[in-house]
This record gives structure tokens, C-alpha cells and sequence, in this order.
């Protein structure tokens, strides 16, 4: 009853809308990231690989919404350190962050080197184990991922004006409705990063600037100080500038090569 009476209200709907678009713009590099990786898979498993990885994912997500008071638990202090020239109060969020920006950035890394050494395809590599290997990398960054999205969430939305189960309704509806419009275009994502190297290697390049991002993220996160310097929030609307950005000049520079292969 408690749920029904909250999806009656106006202003739950608005708080479902407004957070499903956050969830999905918050996924977008995932998205990208899921790409890259099932593009080391033969072809007919990719959409196989895409719709379980980010089902798996979905499930994941809203089992940390469900643990929330967990992951409340992990913005205190685990613990704390002073010396001469840095000092920081270290959470469990913070750890967690930390390790999923420092994976993030070997993995990117770790793919940008083997395209510009000119691997061998990976298809003709292809093990028996990779297809479940790419699905645990996809899920577990994503849980790392999510922590912004879920904390986002709670933010949004009040417990005290929809209730418990009138909030959760909410938030695993928004869940639920993003992952599936992710679903929808995870295929042409997919089909454009791997049919377009410079789009690959600059997509790359976002997860490099988004894994630093989430390591400067752990540092606020743990309040590190260095020589009295507290390390502070880069506004995430910077990074999603940059690549916007980014993404227009080599959309263009695409239509240029296409105007000059036409041209001659």
C-alpha cells in the first residue's frame, strides 16, 4: 500500500525521471568500458556478453541499495593519521574507490598498449574461461562505479517524505529502467567504439581520465592533507565537459575523413 500511495505522488515521479537519467548518464562509461572489453570475444557471444554483464550489473547495484546501511557505515573513519607532511582519515568507501580507480587505469592502460603493439586478434585467442573473465571485470567495476550512483540515489530521494519501501521503490525502479535503456543502445555503442579505432583509443583515454578522477575521488573521500593542503572535489561537470568536447572534435575530424575519401 505504502508503494502505491508513493508512485500517486507527483513529486515521486518526478524524483523516478530525474534519477533515471542521473543512472543513465552515470553508466555511460560503463557502457564504454563493456564494449572494449567484449570486443576481446568472438562476435555472436559480444550481445550474449553485453545483456549478462549488464543484468549481472543491475543486480549488483541493487544489492548495494538494499546494504545501504553498510554503505553508510563505510563513510566513517576506519582510521585516521597525522604526520609532518600528510594526514587523512581513511573509509572503507574510500579504499574501495581507490582500488577500482587504480584497476580501471591498468586496464586501460593495459589496452592501450596492446593495440599499439599490434596484439593478435583476440578472437583467435579465445579461451574457454574469458567469456565469464570479462563478465567478473564488467561486474566488479561496476560496483565500484556504483557507489556514486547509489549515494546519488539516497541523496534524491527522501526516506522521510515516501517512506522506506516508498524510497526503495523508487530508486530500484530507476535502477531497473536505466539498465534497460542501456540494454537498448549497449549494441550501436558497441558496434561504433569497435568499428572506429580512433574512437577506441579515445575512449580509452576517458577511462584513464575517469579512473584518475576516481582516485582523487578517495583522496577527498579520506580527507588526505598534504603540508596542510586539503585534496579537494574535482566537480564531476568538468570531466563530463571534457569529453563531450573531446567526443565533438573527433566526430568531426570523422566527417572530415569521410569528406576527403569521397572527394579523391
Amino acid at each position: 500500500m505504502e508503494i502505491i500511495q508513493t508512485f500517486l505522488s507527483p513529486s515521486a515521479w518526478l524524483a523516478l525521471l530525474t534519477l533515471t537519467f542521473l543512472e543513465i548518464v552515470m553508466g555511460i562509461d560503463n557502457v564504454v568500458f563493456l564494449s572494449i572489453m567484449t570486443s576481446k570475444l568472438p562476435r555472436k557471444q559480444q550481445p550474449h556478453a553485453r545483456t549478462v554483464g549488464l543484468l549481472l550489473a543491475m543486480l549488483a547495484r541493487i544489492g548495494l541499495l538494499f546494504g545501504i546501511s553498510l554503505l553508510m557505515q563505510l563513510t566513517h573513519p576506519l582510521f585516521s593519521f597525522d604526520t609532518s607532511w600528510m594526514g587523512g582519515a581513511v573509509t572503507g568507501q574510500s579504499i574501495i574507490i581507490l582500488a577500482g580507480g587504480i584497476f580501471l587505469l591498468y586496464k586501460s592502460i593495459s589496452e592501450i598498449h596492446n593495440k599499439l603493439e599490434g596484439e593478435p586478434d583476440s578472437s583467435s585467442k579465445f579461451q574457454a574461461g574469458s567469456f565469464w573473465k570479462v563478465i567478473f571485470i564488467v561486474v566488479a567495476l561496476d560496483i565500484v562505479f556504483s557507489f556514486d550512483s547509489v549515494l546519488t540515489a539516497v541523496g534524491m530521494v527522501s526516506f522521510r517524505d515516501f517512506g522506506y519501501g516508498g524510497a526503495m521503490a523508487i530508486m530500484v525502479t530507476a535502477i531497473v529502467l536505466s539498465v534497460m535503456m542501456m540494454l537498448g543502445f549497449a549494441g550501436p555503442i558497441s558496434r561504433f567504439v569497435n568499428t572506429h579505432p580512433t574512437i577506441q583509443m579515445l575512449a580509452l583515454s576517458f577511462l584513464i581520465l575517469i579512473s584518475l578522477m576516481l582516485i582523487l575521488e578517495a583522496a577527498y573521500l579520506a580527507e588526505l592533507t598534504f603540508w596542510g593542503h586539503t585534496v579537494q572535489e574535482i566537480p564531476k561537470g568538468y570531466i563530463y565537459f571534457a569529453i563531450a568536447f573531446s567526443l565533438l572534435v573527433e566526430v568531426l575530424n570523422m566527417r572530415l575523413r569521410k569528406k576527403s575519401k569521397i572527394s579523391s
